[in-house]
């Protein structure tokens, strides 16, 4: 068994990420599109992310800055057009969510690059994917910064104003996991798929 207390044994921000990502797992992935100021799109994959609040309905998800300390074109595109898309892809388009984890330069398009047809998403201007199952039109509520070093957070407060769902995955009360198929972020390049369930009664 090992204790560490950080201010003490300086573990480096790598090996805290490699810590976090493999042991706070599986993470759920939020897909979120958003557009910047000249009109192009931009989407990427984030598994720091999750459900903050209900009333209001808002989602946090958390992009970090890069190795030199730059931030996601997510961010740089929020910043100037405070809206985005939050989508639950599903296992049927995770070979396209990879595909757009991929590092272009700043205002290219990713749903060009995975082939991704693009649709209106209600109250918002920034486009949604058209096969995703599940979109959250959203509004942001603020960015909280943890600092400007490598791999800081900025975590994202997104309200939610409009919903896409497709009707084959949700019946107005029940989510069917079989149609929505959901997937998890583990460590390194690894997913999990939420097939192998168990239910527990919550105590009264």
């Amino acid at each position: 068994m090992s204790d560490y207390l950080l201010e003490e044994h300086g573990l480096s921000p790598g090996k805290i990420y490699r810590l976090f990502s493999g042991s706070i797992c599986p993470r759920p992935i939020a897909w979120v599109s958003t557009r910047a100021a000249n009109g192009n799109a931009n989407l990427a994959p984030f598994s720091f992310f999750n459900v903050v609040s209900v009333a209001p309905p808002v989602l946090g998800f958390s992009p970090l800055l890069d190795g030199e300390s730059q931030p996601k074109d997510t961010i740089r595109n929020l910043e100037v057009v405070p809206e985005c898309v939050v989508h639950i892809g599903g296992e049927a388009l995770v070979e396209a969510l990879n595909t757009t984890s991929t590092s272009l330069p700043h205002g290219e398009d990713e749903f060009t690059l995975a082939g991704l047809e693009k649709a209106a998403m209600p109250g918002i201007s920034v486009p949604r994917v058209a096969a995703a199952p599940v979109a959250f039109g959203c509004r942001l509520r603020e960015i909280i910064r943890f600092g400007d070093q490598p791999l800081a957070g900025n975590l994202v407060l997104a309200e939610v104003v409009s919903i896409h769902v497709d009707e084959a995955v949700w019946n107005g009360r029940h989510v069917d996991l079989e149609a929505l198929r959901p997937i998890g972020r583990m460590a390194g390049s690894d997913y999990a798929r939420t097939s192998d369930l168990f239910a527990l009664e919550r105590p009264a």
